[in-house]
């Protein structure tokens, strides 16, 4: 089953996670392009959520149909599984290209696809198995509960919070950061703090069967609610908003973001017609994360990248309206190619699936 503004919020979102992921200059980026350092979510730090969001939407929408027509249970749990499994290894095979074209970038072996296909697993052998909406609340709860109390006990500062401790011991110079001096290793899409995106994954569960159902006011006042309670839960008990840790008052704050941004759409879309911008990029979405990534990596490697940027884009707009600008001007340029490379395969019927 799909539903047009479902797919365009997605495309939408790989497309700000380009935008984000391919500055012209690290040194130069407008704050709103930047992560948050540690504590706090800035505009940025909502994109990789709102996809985790709607990948749970998708496998409602997609094994909820399959089920209601009395699909068999083990077949649908197999195609999960390994379809879970292509999208990580997926991802390690992304991080290899780039630790063999990159000078001194080291192997890392998790990472955002490597997130995403975990999720997808666990979430759709969910789907499949635990179809109860309360079952599934209340695993959402107690995963939400107990990775508070788990950060709790160990406080959430870089390097000493469980999370970092996990990654320290089972990583090591695999994770995102390593730092050799000390033997302290961080990454934000590390072991532990998987498990709140899976939160965040089930959530969009929950939203896609009031999607699925056309209940779309019930998602639009859950996902205020679940605002409302992630930022009282990050001001008032001691559990800021940190995307690197994926704190549950993140999971809420975001994901409550998330679903209003999926009830405008599909008012607007679904409801009213308007023209689903970002679908093309949004049935391919996969295709172009990996694609961007890989055209990152040659680029880098060839010694065009650096020459490219300071010429067409520093050289020329820095100037007049200084390097941020131009910085951002490469990264939607970038963006906007890979939009027109959806747009064209989306028009030829190219479709590809992971």
């Amino acid at each position: 089953m799909r539903i047009n503004s479902i797919d365009a919020v997605r495309g939408l979102t790989v497309a700000a996670m380009l935008l984000v992921n391919d500055a012209g200059d690290w040194s130069h980026v407008y704050p709103w392009l930047e992560h948050a350092e540690w504590h706090g979510c800035t505009p940025a730090d909502f994109i990789f959520p709102i996809f985790m969001l709607i990948v749970g939407v998708s496998i409602q929408l997609a094994l909820g149909r399959q089920l209601d027509a009395g699909a068999p249970a083990q077949p649908l749990a197999r195609a999960v599984l390994l379809r879970g499994a292509r999208i990580i290894l997926l991802g390690v095979a992304l991080n290899v290209v780039a630790a063999l074209l990159l000078e001194g970038r080291g192997f890392r072996l998790l990472g955002v696809l490597q997130r995403i296909g975990f999720c997808f697993a666990v979430a759709g052998l969910m789907a499949v198995y635990l179809r109860n909406a309360r079952a599934q609340w209340a695993v959402l709860g107690a995963i939400l509960l107990g990775y508070w109390a788990l950060l709790a006990g160990t406080g959430m500062e870089p390097g000493a919070n469980l999370a970092d401790r996990i990654d320290t011991a089972l990583l090591g110079h695999f994770a995102y950061q390593y730092d050799a001096a000390t033997g302290l290793a961080h990454d934000p899409e590390g072991i532990l703090s998987t498990l709140p995106s899976l939160a965040t994954v089930i959530l969009g569960m929950r939203a896609g069967d009031w999607v699925r159902s056309q209940r779309i006011a019930t998602l639009a006042y859950a996902g205020a609610g679940a605002m409302l309670l992630g930022g009282v839960w990050a001001s008032t008990l001691a559990l800021p908003l940190n995307k690197q840790l994926w704190t549950s008052s993140f999971v809420l704050w975001t994901g409550g973001f998330g679903m209003l941004v999926m009830a405008l759409a599909y008012r607007l879309i679904d409801g009213q017609g308007w023209p689903p911008l970002g679908r093309a990029m949004g049935v391919n979405a996969i295709a172009a994360y990996a694609g961007s990534w890989l055209a990152t990596c040659l680029l880098s490697a060839s010694g065009v990248l650096d020459p490219l940027y300071h010429t067409v884009f520093r050289a020329t707009l820095a100037p007049a309206f200084g390097a941020e600008f131009a910085s951002m001007a490469f990264a939607a340029a970038f963006t906007a190619v890979f939009w027109l490379a959806m747009a064209y395969a989306w028009k030829r019927g190219w479709r590809v699936t992971i």
